[in-house]
């Protein structure tokens, strides 16, 4: 039940705020729905007082079930009576003077219906305390597994103090290291901080380097402190004096206990001060535990090392000063993994050898893990109990329930459960939500988050964009190492992660146990499913069950199978993502799905939208990305709450081509009367729609094809008007037609990335006051001057793109790019010489070189560029890749920084691809 307050509270939350909204709509029912509105307020703020960790007992886990349940019951109330007044809405003229001339009674039995259904579950909600009371739940320490304990989970990780050298696999590197950092010669007080997620290693690896003779003698004194998610600091303080004193048998204080904070800092700061000291401080969860004891650790110049271990990169990155250091624990690769597990699994066969029947699913069993440690041993341990190939079949089958209900696999749970406990209700939300994605998955931020608020997940906060406060949360689990980033935008943002998999399962374990989300897989669930979320990553005959299909109000479809139709119980859907899924038409009935406010057909091959999709009154997002849909049908224009338009049609296959968008979407005369819309990309240019932009104030991020020279006036103009523009793509009808925007006189002031399309025959006079840009793409300019004088004093630029966007022989980066991370060049037919003055792009992460096969040499000044970390060339001459290759070739003595360099080439056999790094 770690999960029921918080879903309870949220669920609750949007309920009472939906009563609010919708009041004055609901007629004859009003004292019945303010009573039940009574009732809710008092449970969310009982369940609020319910988020401290703690055991709750079999009846009060009933009780929280019962809560959950009503209010769900009141959910679905409030959906069917929406559906109600929407379908009166959407009669026709003649039905409603048909049923008003045989003078009908309006609403009647639907209102009889609403108020009894409500009388009821107002029954069912006071029952709920008087049962309660009669059963002994009187209170709701808080929620979360019953076999969590934190005293057991200490000793579990002090005993990796006394592990053996032979039950360690693949830290000796690591400890290396770290043993470097401690024996330095460096005088000052270090802090050396070893960050991974829950189970990685962190306290093993520590506690051999701590434990080293060499490193022991080292130091006057020494002491590890396990610190707890629920210390006190005085506490802490006076466990760190007892272990000095110990370590040395000094006597301990008689009124050490009765000591105040500032007694203990003065005391340990005296004790320390002319001793060469080395403190562990191992599981730190909050900074301020730094800023707590740090007065007792003096910094003097006698070379004391403070190490500590965390899931946390914001503790792990803290300025701790001068002296400090951050290591990153590196899962185990899978020769050590599997060395790991042999070690435990096959402990009683000769060397540890995996019977070959057992060899393939063993070795699917590990890589499961993906080089956790934790997850290695206790698995093994587990499977060291089974002989049978038949009962490793069934573990890997049914893995997450292992997880849950095996008491081998407890430890695994209890440690990964601590970094979910420690989450506020909000990111519980947006973590479980991760695990409606299929195993390995690379998820796209973007959308997440989107998703996330599309649910209600993300909290709203005055003065703040709600997409901003989502990437907050996107932040804090990455920095938690709950989710593991797969590529980071150059301003270091996540761009794509993945969960790993035991998180993974543990994430799919509590969204069954409490409804919040059901997976259909090859191993469909044991039981019924009563969950609003449903993630369909297999055919199942669930679709064909009414019941599942009556909850659902959220719906992924991951498995490549066509949907051509929609259940009747689909009607209540809110979220519907079919993002990759091979269908080619939607069912008709969709549009009766009224409450739908996100559709996703990103990348599917749907051809048209329903003629009637206006009838999706509450639809707020529309993403036909990539999809085969090129018009608009004219109800788009009913759909007054959309905010989200996303019409990119982009090839990357076509990259070095003019056109690379996959054809574009024309939208219908009228679109610009949509007041909500925030994003429109990317629209056809058709009759007078770039006239009609300029009443688009409220655009965020707009993205045009099809643009003329002639439009260039009322393109600007419409860019004049929108003070909120943060993207911006324009791209031309073809490539010898010339973009113009020289009539706008100052860019928008919040564009922060802009892609042009298109033939300039100069750089736009307004680039200079771009100042919040940081991410430009010139593509098909074929500019004939030097332009990067125009563009290199731009503060905040970080992304460089130049898709043959200069026609010149000569790029010369003579000044400025202060904060550019990535540079990518393509395509430049005439370019033979790339200098780079000593100074430039200091900042620099990433160059790419492609397409440009007139350079006969690597970029002059190349050598300056000390933080260049991937260097990639493709399609340049031979000439350029021997020079670097080897030892002794002429430039390779410049590139020699650079840690990872890949090149392809064209040879007489075909193309040759490399790295020299």
């Amino acid at each position: 039940m770690a999960m029921a307050s918080a879903a309870i509270d949220l669920l609750l939350g949007k309920i009472v705020s939906f009563l609010d909204d919708q009041l004055s709509l609901l007629g004859g029912v009003h004292d019945e729905l303010e009573e039940i509105k009574r009732e809710l307020i008092v449970m969310k703020a009982f369940l609020e007082d319910a988020e401290r960790t703690g055991v709750l007992s079999e009846v009060e886990k009933t009780w929280v079930a019962n809560v959950r349940d009503v209010s769900v019951n009141v959910e679905d109330f409030i959906d069917e009576f929406t559906y109600h007044i929407n379908n009166q809405r959407s009669w026709s003229p003649f039905t409603r003077t048909l049923r008003k001339s045989l003078r009908f009674p309006k609403n009647l039995w639907e209102r009889h219906r609403i108020a009894t259904k409500l009388q009821k579950i107002i029954k069912i909600i006071k029952a709920i305390p008087e049962r309660s009371l009669r059963y002994g739940v009187k209170r709701i320490e808080g929620v979360s597994y019953s076999h969590y304990d934190p005293d057991r989970l200490r000793i579990l990780r002090e005993s990796s103090l006394f592990l053996q050298d032979d039950e360690v696999v693949g830290i000796i590197d690591a400890k290396e290291k770290l043993v470097t950092m401690l024996l330095s010669s460096q005088a000052q007080r270090t802090v050396i901080s070893v960050v991974g997620m829950g189970g990685s290693g962190k306290t093993t690896l520590v506690a051999k380097t701590f434990n080293g003779q060499t490193v022991k003698q080292h130091f006057d004194c020494c002491a590890w402190i396990t610190v707890s998610q629920t210390y006190t600091v005085e506490d802490l303080l006076r466990v760190i004096m007892k272990e000095l004193l110990r370590a040395v048998k000094e006597q301990i204080p008689v009124d050490l206990s009765d000591m105040s904070y500032s007694h203990l800092v003065e005391m340990l700061a005296s004790y320390l001060k002319e001793k060469r000291y080395m403190i562990v401080l191992d599981d730190v969860w909050d900074i301020n535990l730094w800023r707590e004891t740090s007065g007792a650790l003096p910094d003097g110049p006698h070379g004391s090392r403070v190490m500590l271990t965390t899931r946390k990169e914001d503790i792990a990155s803290f300025p701790f000063g001068l002296g400090s250091y951050v290591h990153h624990v590196q899962p185990l690769n899978k020769s050590e993994a599997w060395h790991l597990f042999s070690m435990k699994a096959f402990f009683s066969c000769p060397n540890s050898c995996c019977p070959t029947e057992l060899e393939h699913i063993a070795r699917d069993l590990v890589d499961k893990c993906e080089g956790l440690p934790l997850g290695i041993v206790a698995l093994g341990a587990l499977m060291s109990t089974k002989s049978v190939l038949s009962e490793w079949m069934k573990v890997y089958g049914s893995l997450n329930w292992e997880l849950c209900n095996n008491p081998r696999l407890e430890v695994v749970k209890s440690i990964l459960l601590l970094s979910f406990n420690d989450l506020p209700y909000r990111l519980k939300h947006c973590f479980l939500y991760c695990c409606v994605f299929p195993e390995d998955y690379v998820i796209q931020c973007r959308r997440l988050i989107r998703l996330w608020i599309a649910e209600g997940f993300v909290e709203q906060v005055r003065g703040a964009k709600t997409e901003e406060i989502a990437e907050s949360y996107m932040a804090e689990l990455t920095c938690r190492c709950m989710l593991q980033v797969v590529e980071r935008e150059p301003s270091g943002r996540a761009e794509t992660f993945r969960m790993h998999d035991l998180l993974r399962e543990l994430c799919i374990s509590i969204s069954e146990a409490e409804n919040f989300c059901t997976i259909y897989n090859d191993q469909e669930p044991a039981k019924e499913s009563k969950a609003r979320r449903v993630s369909m990553q297999a055919n199942s005959r669930a679709l064909r069950n009414p019941k599942v299909i009556s909850k659902v109000r959220t719906f992924f479809m991951f498995a490549a199978f066509s949907l051509n139709y929609l259940p009747s119980g689909f009607q209540l859907l809110r979220i519907l993502d079919l993002e990759d899924v091979p269908i080619v038409q939607l069912p008709d009935d969709i549009v009766n799905c009224f409450n739908l406010m996100y559709l996703n057909l990103r990348s599917t091959k749907v051809k048209e939208l329903p003629k009637d999709i206006g009838k999706l009154s509450n639809l707020e997002m529309l993403n036909i990305s990539n999809s085969k849909i090129r018009l608009l049908p004219v109800g788009i224009l009913k759909l007054q709450k959309l905010h989200h338009l996303l019409m990119l049609h982009f090839n990357d296959q076509k990259l070095c081509s003019f056109d690379c968008l996959d054809g574009c979407t024309q939208a219908p005369p009228g679109i610009c009367k949509l007041k909500s819309l925030q994003v429109l990309d990317t629209v056809k240019v058709e009759g007078e729609l770039i006239e009609q932009l300029q009443s688009m104030t409220q655009l965020t991020r707009l993205g045009l094809a099809n643009v003329r020279e002639a439009d260039e006036k009322d393109l600007c103009k419409a860019l004049e008007n929108m003070k909120l523009i943060e993207q911006l793509n324009v791209m031309t009808t073809d490539e010898d037609e010339v973009l113009r925007m020289d009539a706008l006189a100052e860019g928008p002031p919040m564009l922060n990335t802009l892609f042009l399309t298109g033939k300039l025959e100069r750089i736009p006079l307004w680039f200079h006051s771009l100042h919040s840009l940081s991410y430009l793409a010139l593509l098909w300019s074929r500019v004939t001057h030097d332009f990067l004088p125009c563009i290199q004093e731009l503060p905040n630029l970080t992304r460089l793109w130049l898709i043959n966007a200069y026609t010149g022989e000569e790029l010369v980066f003579r000044s400025g790019f202060r904060k550019l991370t990535e540079l990518i060049l393509l395509n430049f037919s005439q370019l033979s010489v790339i200098i780079i003055e000593k100074g430039v792009m200091p900042a620099l992460k990433t160059l790419d070189i492609w397409e440009c096969m007139q350079l006969k040499q690597i970029p002059r000044g190349i050598e300056h560029l000390t933080n260049l970390k991937q260097l990639t060339l493709l399609g340049v001459p031979n000439e350029l890749i021997e020079c670097m290759r080897g030892e002794g070739s002429m430039d390779n003595s410049k590139v020699k920084q650079i840690p990872n360099i890949g090149y392809c080439y064209k040879t007489r056999f075909g193309w040759s691809h490399g790295r020299t790094r």
